[in-house]
């Protein structure tokens, strides 16, 4: 049964409301590349988990979660102007390759958190950011089915807890070695990733 610290694999669909009122399939995760969390660890959205709590291997589950209970409702506020010089690489030029209309990029909020942005807009002064999450201001329509459940591993709850863990990507990274260089975790090796 899903409860506090178990690991659970699941299928799912994510659907939002696209044009005219018709569902648009946003994230699939199948059996063979299931979606893999530990529950009461903040890996999922609360709501999502309460949704889950009790469920056994085999339980399908349909539910929509409305913006206040997923990623709230979208903000203007946070859409930015930052200048463009806050984009350069190691050699004092504008990051073209990572910095583009659409690219994610990561920033760092004034208390040390990594958070992802959207680019929208660069000029020749300034790059436009929206810090807002993809899915801020949309109902999440969730369906799936529980594929396994078992309990958590020591290491596995040291990973998820140790907030130097390859840029809080909680675990999905794999190791160091492989995963946490390039596009996966949105920056380079971290050698923070617990083995």
């Amino acid at each position: 049964m899903i409860e506090n610290q178990k690991v659970v694999s699941a299928t799912y669909e994510l659907y939002i409301a696209g044009e005219e009122g018709k569902e648009e399939l946003m994230e699939r995760a199948t059996e063979e590349a299931p979606l893999t969390w530990c529950q009461g660890e903040g890996m999922m959205l609360p709501a999502f988990e309460a949704q889950m709590e009790g469920k056994e291997i085999g339980d399908s589950f349909d539910f929509v979660l409305a913006p206040k209970d997923a990623y709230g409702e979208y903000l203007q506020e946070g859409l930015m102007d930052l200048p463009k010089s806050m984009f350069f690489n190691g050699d004092g030029e504008f990051d073209e390759e990572r910095v583009y209309v659409g690219a994610i990029v990561p920033m760092n909020t004034v208390d040390g958190q990594i958070v992802k942005a959207q680019v929208c807009e660069v000029t020749d002064e300034q790059v436009t950011i929206d810090l807002n999450h993809p899915y801020a201001g949309e109902s999440l329509h969730f369906t799936g089915k529980i594929l396994a459940i078992r309990d958590v591993t020591e290491g596995e709850l040291k990973a998820i807890r140790n907030p130097h863990h390859c840029g809080k990507c909680h675990g999905h990274c794999g190791d160091c070695e492989s995963d946490c260089s390039g596009n996966h975790c949105g920056q380079d090796a971290c050698n923070n990733c617990e083995k």
